[in-house]
C-alpha cells in the first residue's frame, strides 16, 4: 500500500476495542456489568441494577451534546436507583480500581499496535483514542495498558468525562475535531465497526480494520481504505 496520505493527514483517530486491542466484547460487557453491579449488590440486587445500567447507557447514547456523558449519567442514574451519588459513586470507583482489571482475560494485545504508535509519534502526528465514551477514563486507560500502548502522549482520549456524544452520532466526531483543532480532511479514523466508518460523512478519511464481525450499513460511505494495523503504517 503506497504512502498516499503522508502529506495529507495530521491527526489519526483510533478506535480501541477490536482495533488496537483484540477483545471478546460480548463476554467483556457481560462480566463488566456483573462486576460493577456486584460492587453495590449489598445495597441494590444485581438483577435490579443491571437493567438500570443498560437503560442509562441508552440515555447516554442519545446525548444531544448539551452536557457531558458523565453528567448525563449521574443525572439519570442516581435518581433512577433511589440512592445518592455520595453513597454509590465511591463503591463504583473502588470497582474500577480493584475489580476492572480482572476483565483483562477477555483481551489480547495486537503485536503491531505498539510499533505503529511509536512510528506515528516519531512522525509527529496527533493521535486520538476515539473509543466509545460511556465509561470513566480509568476504564479506557486500563484497556490501553492491556494493549501495551498506554504510555504515549495522546492528544485526546475520549472518555465520558469529556465527551458530549458517542459513536455513531456525528456530534462525537465534531467534538473531537473541535478539541484537537483539525479540519476533517486532515484526519483519518481507524476502526473496525460501522460506528467508526460513519466519520466519513464529515469528510474524515476512514480505514477499516476488517474482521468477521464487521458489518457496514448500506448508508455508510465505503471506507477510504481497508486492511490491518500494519498497513496503516504503510499508508502514512
Amino acid at each position: 500500500m503506497k504512502k498516499s496520505l503522508e502529506n495529507q493527514i495530521k491527526a489519526i483517530l483510533f478506535d480501541l476495542d477490536g482495533t488496537l486491542l483484540e477483545i471478546n466484547l460480548n463476554l467483556f460487557i457481560r462480566d463488566y456489568l456483573k462486576g460493577l453491579s456486584a460492587s453495590i449488590a449489598h445495597i441494590i440486587p444485581q438483577k435490579k441494577l443491571i437493567p438500570h445500567l443498560m437503560k442509562v447507557s441508552k440515555i447516554m447514547e442519545n446525548n444531544d451534546g448539551k452536557e457531558t456523558n458523565e453528567i448525563l449519567f449521574k443525572k439519570s442514574f442516581f435518581p433512577l436507583i433511589g440512592y445518592s451519588q455520595e453513597e454509590i459513586e465511591p463503591l463504583f470507583m473502588n470497582y474500577y480500581e480493584q475489580g476492572f482489571s480482572k476483565l483483562k482475560h477477555h483481551a489480547k494485545k495486537k503485536p503491531e499496535a505498539r510499533p505503529l504508535m511509536s512510528y506515528l509519534f516519531d512522525k509527529g502526528y496527533d493521535v486520538v483514542i476515539a473509543t466509545t465514551p460511556l465509561l470513566p477514563k480509568t476504564a479506557i486507560e486500563q484497556r490501553l495498558e492491556w494493549a501495551e500502548v498506554d504510555d504515549f502522549p495522546y492528544k485526546l482520549i475520549t472518555s465520558y468525562e469529556i465527551m458530549k456524544a458517542t459513536k455513531p452520532n456525528l456530534l462525537y466526531f465534531k467534538q473531537i475535531l473541535e478539541i484537537i483543532g483539525r479540519p476533517p480532511e486532515a484526519c483519518l479514523m481507524v476502526g473496525d465497526e460501522n460506528k467508526d466508518m460513519v466519520a466519513a460523512h464529515l469528510g474524515i478519511q476512514t480505514f477499516l480494520i476488517t474482521s468477521p464481525e464487521t458489518k457496514l450499513n448500506p448508508s455508510t460511505p465505503e471506507p477510504s481504505y481497508r486492511g490491518t494495523l500494519a498497513e496503516v503504517m504503510a499508508l502514512i
